[in-house]
């Protein structure tokens, strides 16, 4: 890695440690550390999401024009404006207004981030760039939820208070490690038309097919992975499986595990394969993944063989989730024209948040209570994963499938192109 990718992925670390910091403890900051009742508490929730899905169709085009470094440094010293006045807020308007502040500048990191990850890679190491991000961000966020619980007392308002201002510490630090970036030229992928202007238009993109396509993917992956981690199939584990709340901690860890202990090994064995087959196997995954959650609540086992199985459930989304982070990101890069790279990530990151904003208003009540009709919907929602990503692969140039291919392709001295790999490496 260069002395820029080092740096953006500091600062991947350090968000995603900020981001574990504060946000398992939001609910009960709000409803009982300052008394605000559940109701409030819930809509604080609902802000993050609301303010995400405003300011992601503005950053895109941010991003193209002004670059992604000043619309990251702004995101920063948005979020660290809003932390701190989380952890000062003591009324309902104020921590709504805050929690907003605080959103949007989270929401717009992401692409951000995304964008200069592309900027200093190549096609032949930019699925490791992501996967890395993928692995620290992961660290970030367990490491920062585990310090966070051990600082945070519900009778004591002022250890959330040092908790918010730790988290816009951590954001202004951030500001400080990013503004020293040097970013290079964003290198031209091959087989992405370069016809477009650099202004872009969001009609131009729904008119790439490709791109479509992925959100619509992109849509079903997060609804049926991220969107239920933490509301349908947490309900589901406790009212279907009965798993204790211990157990779901475990089940969470045991995500965050097989994520870290996999994700290397993992890029090792998706790099040289076809992105749309790495992600229809996924769907197949997912939907084991669904069937032993379904054994879990509705099977006739003991209470012993439902938790290993509801654990085993989070493990085997984790697998899935090591597998998709080489493989995704690097596509929204490679499908966008040149110098539209910040467009499309923004674009890519609306979907991801209307996603994790509708799994769960649809999975929360099905996990309470209609535990066979959940198991079987999602089930196919996974299926459906491995149809549409198989569709996708007709889309794509062979090098924005296999960006392997790009490597092999060396010109022989007659002026045959060699597109044996073993062959290009001898």
């Amino acid at each position: 890695m260069g002395a820029a990718m080092r740096r953006i992925h500091v600062g991947n670390a350090l968000g995603a440690f900020g981001l574990g910091f504060t946000v398992p403890y939001l609910y009960v900051y709000v409803a009982q550390v300052r008394d605000l009742g559940a109701m409030t508490a819930g809509l604080v929730l609902a802000v993050f999401a609301v303010a995400a899905l405003v300011v992601l169709p503005f950053a895109g085009r941010a991003i193209v024009r002004r670059g992604p470094l000043p619309v990251l440094l702004t995101a920063l010293v948005t979020a660290a404006v809003g932390s701190l006045s989380l952890g000062l807020a003591t009324g309902a308007t104020t921590v709504l207004v805050s929690a907003a502040v605080l959103g949007a500048g989270q929401a717009v990191m992401q692409p951000a981030l995304a964008t200069m990850i592309v900027d200093c890679s190549g096609a032949e190491n930019r699925s490791r760039a992501f996967a890395t991000q993928f692995f620290l961000q992961n660290l970030g966020l367990g490491v920062g939820g585990l310090i966070g619980g051990h600082l945070v007392d519900a009778s004591r308002a002022g250890s959330f208070v040092l908790l918010f201002s730790i988290q816009a510490a951590m954001f202004l630090l951030l500001v400080g490690v990013m503004a020293t970036v040097r970013m290079p030229r964003a290198p031209k992928v091959e087989g992405v038309p370069a016809e477009a202007s650099a202004k872009g238009s969001w009609k131009q993109l729904l008119g790439n097919r490709a791109m479509v396509q992925l959100c619509v993917l992109g849509f079903v992956l997060f609804f049926a992975c991220y969107g239920q981690f933490e509301s349908g199939l947490s309900a589901y584990g406790v009212e279907a499986a009965g798993v204790s709340t211990s157990a779901l901690g475990t089940a969470l860890a045991a995500n965050t595990a097989v994520i870290v202990v996999a994700q290397f090994a993992v890029l090792r064995f998706v790099t040289r394969r076809r992105r749309s087959r790495v992600i229809a196997a996924v769907g197949l995954i997912w939907a084991v993944a669904w069937g032993v959650a379904g054994f879990a609540g509705l099977g006739h086992g003991s209470q012993e063989m439902a938790v290993a199985a509801f654990v085993s459930t989070y493990a085997l989304f984790g697998l899935g989730e090591a597998m998709l982070s080489p493989t995704v990101a690097p596509l929204v890069a490679d499908l966008a024209p040149a110098g539209l790279a910040g467009q499309y990530n923004s674009a890519f990151a609306l979907v991801k948040q209307l996603a994790l904003a509708v799994g769960p208003a649809v999975g929360g009540p099905m996990g309470a209570s209609l535990h066979a009709p959940y198991i079987v919907a999602f089930l196919l929602c996974s299926l459906g994963i491995s149809v549409l990503a198989l569709r996708l692969g007709r889309q794509l140039t062979a090098v924005q499938d296999q960006p392997a291919l790009a490597s092999s392709r060396v010109v022989a001295g007659s002026g045959a192109a060699v597109t044996d790999p073993v062959a290009a490496r001898a």
